[in-house]
């Protein structure tokens, strides 16, 4: 009777002892909870590095002048650049001449709202996504849209007098340049009267030049609508304007100091 006693004691015993290991585990399961929170810390890191990452990405994809000039026609483009002038907007398409400190861009009816339009304002920057295209030599940026960044920059003209008659000419396509020195040959009317375009016929050193005074870029300027319109031929004059290209050089041109 005390061995069958004793016996049921020491089975008691060992059951509150198995019972009580069990109510203990939670405490060796902590390091897990643990465990979560820092994961959860560490969320907001991984965040961040995919957002670099995408960042790294964005950047990538935009162009140096140079691929730019490499890249092949009809392929897409992507480029920094910065608003110089506009020429015109219509039916939600602008189109206008942009620079940055390493060359030139010309956008070709860029899709762009009025309200856009107004905000384009000169050194405005923009990320433009477009189409690389050609049309009578000159290169310029088709179908494209644009992204409004911080940045300012306005470029001052490039003296390329040196480059008439000289294929190097070509590289300073659409930037602001100027001439000095220059003879007046001729000045016809499109459609031979005024109130549209002006083409203007310039000579120095044997070396001609055609340029023409875009109306829908400053033609509502009166006075130096005026100007360009009563050049005398002879008359020496220095001349700037974007260096638009149309079978060869033919500046838009923006200013004239008749000398």
């Amino acid at each position: 009777m005390k061995k069958t006693l004793a016996l049921v004691l020491t089975l008691a015993l060992g059951i509150s002892l198995v019972a009580c290991g069990k109510e203990e585990a939670p405490a060796a399961e902590e390091p897990v909870a643990e465990t979560v929170e820092e994961a959860v810390v560490e969320e907001p890191a991984a965040e961040a590095a995919e957002e670099a990452v995408a960042d790294e990405t964005a950047a990538a994809d935009v162009m140096s002048y140079a691929d730019f000039v490499a890249a092949d026609l009809d392929t897409e483009v992507v480029v920094e650049t910065y608003v110089q002038a506009k020429q015109s907007w219509w039916e939600d398409k602008a189109t206008i001449y942009t620079q940055n400190e390493d060359g030139a861009f010309f956008i070709y009816e860029m899709a762009c709202s009025e309200d856009d339009y107004a905000k384009l304002t000169e050194g405005t920057k923009i990320k433009v996504t477009g189409v690389k295209s050609e049309w009578s030599g000159e290169v310029e940026i088709v179908d494209a849209t644009f992204e409004i960044e911080d940045g300012n920059f306005v470029a001052k003209p490039v003296d390329v007098t040196d480059l008439l008659g000289k294929d190097e000419l070509i590289e300073k396509q659409n930037q602001l340049v100027s001439f000095t020195d220059l003879t007046v040959d001729s000045v016809a009317f499109k459609n031979d009267q005024p109130g549209d375009d002006i083409y203007v016929t310039f000579s120095k050193d044997g070396n001609e030049l055609s340029a023409c005074l875009e109306y829908y870029l400053n033609g509502s300027d009166e006075e130096f609508y005026n100007l360009v319109s009563g050049l005398e031929a002879g008359a020496t004059v220095d001349v700037e304007g974007f260096l638009y290209w149309y079978e060869g050089a033919n500046p838009h041109i923006t200013k004239v100091t008749v000398k």
